[in-house]
């Protein structure tokens, strides 16, 4: 509730900076560049600014809260902790390429995931159970991303597939698995070089792994939450369990 609270107050800013400064943007509603621009703010937009702020302010503590929560929840399944190396900062990068959209020839977004990793700040996260694993005088374990190729491998053929981002399926051994979870069984099964998967040890814990998955997967299609229902929805060219 936070965040579409937030949302709706940067709206009003927007619009009430526009109102009071309608010579600093264009007819197309830019803001004019070139030349070194004199801003007024009425007392309305600093009144929704210190709202704003305020509520950036419990974000981050809610948003650490929970971080904290989730590591401790991660670290009671186990200390041997597993991510993938990630640069966050270059996912919120807008794209400089211009391109269109084929099918209505309009210009496609260049905004990524700046937003989302502003809500949900995952190397905080990472960070935190850095810092608990630190007591026990272990840390997080970074494999080798580029090497790995977890998204794109599959242990039962051992080849390496590019995928599209929509496509949240693999077919692993005749048997339909969403790929995020899938990456995850990888990681998890990756040799202590943190470069290569253990593909015997996948095969031992494959049928596991399928049952749990199977589970989890008819759990979150009950969730009435969309994002996460965007990550299970049923692919028309495979047969879901």
């Amino acid at each position: 509730m936070d965040a579409k609270k937030l949302r709706h107050i940067e709206r009003r800013m927007d619009r009430s900076k526009r109102a009071s400064n309608p010579d600093n943007y264009n007819e197309d509603g830019t803001i004019k560049r070139g030349k070194k621009l004199s801003w007024n703010f009425s007392k309305r937009y600093m009144s929704l600014k210190a709202k704003r702020k305020d509520i950036h302010r419990k974000l981050v503590a809610k948003r650490k809260q929970a971080h904290e929560t989730l590591a401790n929840d991660i670290l009671f399944q186990g200390s041997d902790v597993r991510v993938e190396t990630m640069r966050f900062q270059s996912l919120q990068k807008k794209v400089k390429k211009t391109t269109r959209n084929k099918k209505n020839g309009r210009i496609n977004r260049k905004k990524r995931y700046g937003k989302s990793l502003l809500n949900h700040a995952p190397a905080m996260l990472i960070t935190i159970l850095d810092r608990k694993l630190g007591y026990q005088g272990k840390s997080v374990k970074k494999i080798d991303t580029y090497a790995t190729k977890a998204s794109q491998f599959n242990h039962g053929t051992g080849d390496y597939t590019k995928k599209q981002l929509n496509e949240r399926w693999n077919n692993i051994l005749g048997f339909p698995v969403q790929r995020d979870i899938y990456s995850a069984f990888l990681i998890r099964n990756t040799k202590d070089s943190l470069d290569t998967v253990d593909v015997g040890l996948c095969n031992t814990q494959w049928d596991d792994f399928l049952e749990l998955h199977n589970r989890e997967i008819a759990r979150i299609q009950q969730s009435s939450s969309k994002t996460l229902y965007w990550f299970v929805k049923p692919d028309k060219t495979k047969r879901l369990p």
